[in-house]
């Protein structure tokens, strides 16, 4: 699904990127939930960048990449760690392209992410190589997705990557009642 976000593209630097694990949900400018099995997704298209929550019968997890004043970490270039009953894994990379290259393959990442049913990107009026897309879905048990982030001004692109699997999921469905899963918000107020 695309999106045009009803805001001006700030003119933000791909270095000013930070990325969190655990953060709640941050004020929207777009939402798409998303259902895989079992564990309810929620892309957040935000003024600054993107979030992603997830929700399902083990707890629930979140990951931030934007830019916002305070942030906890700067961008990584990758990150494997266990947050809860998650094992997480993430990794970004940053692209320079010429200003050629880079209108041809902001057009290309939003015609796969557009065509995809589960895929969402936001762009910003008058900005059309400006956007935010996301992609996810479930592979062999795991919860998948990419995200581009795009700033024309300086021909970078970044992208990451992010999987998302419960720690012992086949022993925790035998072991004892199931937890009651967990929920997602419903998408907040658009930033100001």
């Amino acid at each position: 699904m695309l999106t045009t976000l009803k805001t001006a593209y700030t003119d933000t630097r791909a270095h000013e990127l930070g990325w969190d694990l655990g953060r709640g949900p941050l004020p929207a400018l777009a939402c798409m939930d998303v259902e895989l099995d079992d564990t309810h997704v929620q892309l957040r298209l935000l003024g600054a960048s993107h979030q992603v929550l997830l929700g399902e019968e083990y707890g629930s997890c979140s990951e931030t990449v934007a830019c916002l004043p305070g942030r906890s970490a700067p961008l990584p270039l990758g990150v494997s760690k266990r947050f809860g009953e998650w094992e997480y894994e993430f990794a970004a990379r940053v692209e320079r392209l010429s200003p050629g290259s880079f209108a041809g393959r902001a057009q290309e990442l939003l015609a796969l992410v557009a065509d995809h049913p589960n895929g969402f990107a936001g762009t910003f009026p008058g900005a059309p190589s400006a956007f935010t897309a996301l992609l996810v879905q479930r592979h062999e048990g795991q919860i998948r997705w990419r995200t581009w982030h795009s700033y024309p001004q300086e021909g970078c692109l970044v992208s990451t990557r992010t999987r998302v699997a419960t720690r012992a999921r086949e022993e925790r469905k035998g072991a004892g009642a199931p937890r009651e899963p967990a929920t997602v918000p419903v998408c907040g107020p658009a930033m100001a």
